[in-house]
């Protein structure tokens, strides 16, 4: 049986300093309060929400419930993506890829896509926290502790986009400066 690894590191490929590689897990974590949050919703434990919401605990599990779970999987995903930022396979393509394997990545193909991602998170989550309050105008918004739990739970995606903003320019350092 064949082991399948990645291409081995240059000698001259630079390290990724600590404050950078904690600052891309960071930004993978960030997602996760908000995603349980979702979870939780779709399982049908009570989170707050009122009638009228779409998200009121006696229409969970349901068949919208998938939709929460894999709402709450697909940005946990983009989250992870940071890591390959910081990782060996953000750099090469992994030998198990079919007829990629092995290859450089180009900077700009991973700069790109995160450096957009980190503004338009950032577009999003920073105007919404301006916006949010203890007297959300949506049908059947949570008050009171269902309300703090929520405002706990979403906080840490404002976080997302500057860590991830951060790291991106640290990746793109690194591979200009090293190849």
């Amino acid at each position: 049986m064949t082991t399948l690894t990645a291409a081995p590191a240059r000698s001259t490929d630079p390290a990724v300093s600590r404050p950078i590689r904690w600052a891309a897990h960071a930004a993978a974590l960030t997602l996760v309060p908000s995603g349980l949050w979702r979870v939780a919703i779709a399982v049908g434990i009570p989170v707050g929400w009122g009638a009228g919401s779409g998200l009121e605990a006696d229409l969970f599990p349901g068949v919208w419930s998938f939709y929460l779970v894999a709402l709450s999987a697909f940005a946990e995903g983009l989250g992870l993506l940071s890591l390959g930022l910081v990782q060996r396979w953000g750099e090469v393509v992994p030998c198990w890829i079919p007829r990629l394997g092995g290859r450089r990545i180009p900077p700009l193909a991973a700069v790109v896509p995160a450096a957009l991602g980190a503004a338009a998170v950032t577009l999003v989550t920073v105007p919404g926290a301006f916006a949010w309050s203890a007297n959300m105008t949506m049908p059947g918004a949570p008050t009171g502790a269902g309300w703090w739990l929520m405002t706990v739970c979403y906080a840490p995606l404002l976080l997302w986009g500057p860590l991830l903003a951060v790291v991106t320019a640290a990746y793109w350092r690194r591979r200009r400066l090293h190849g």
